[in-house]
């Protein structure tokens, strides 16, 4: 058994996101991400094998989709992001940390021939 805290302690802040895997085992993995104002770079996309769940905890964040979509997330909201769904972080908060919580499983979509 492994117990922690999502919020403490936080990383510094730095020019870099800090990502921390909480737990990986059977094909799933969590993550705790922690934003300091970072976005993804212009032409930059996230194109994952795997299914994602994000969930805001502090701060705040956009999400924007290939399709034009863009969400923004405060604490509490939540966005389930198939596989392959490309998307990238706009914005994140500037003035304070901006704490994700990631869950990743694999695609349940197989390939067709």
């Amino acid at each position: 058994m492994q117990t922690g805290h999502l919020l403490l302690p936080l990383p510094p802040a730095g020019p870099d996101e800090a990502l921390d895997t909480l737990v990986a085992r059977g094909g799933v993995r969590v993550e705790r991400i922690v934003s300091f104002g970072q976005s993804s770079p212009d032409d930059f996309w996230y194109d994952q094998a795997e299914d994602e769940f994000v969930l805001l905890v502090s701060g705040s964040a956009t999400l924007r989709f290939d399709d034009g979509r863009d969400v923004a997330l405060t604490p509490g909201v939540w966005v389930d992001i198939p596989a392959h769904c490309r998307h990238r972080v706009e914005a994140t908060s500037d003035n304070e940390p901006t704490v994700w919580l990631t869950m990743f499983w694999p695609c349940e979509t197989q390939p067709t021939s």
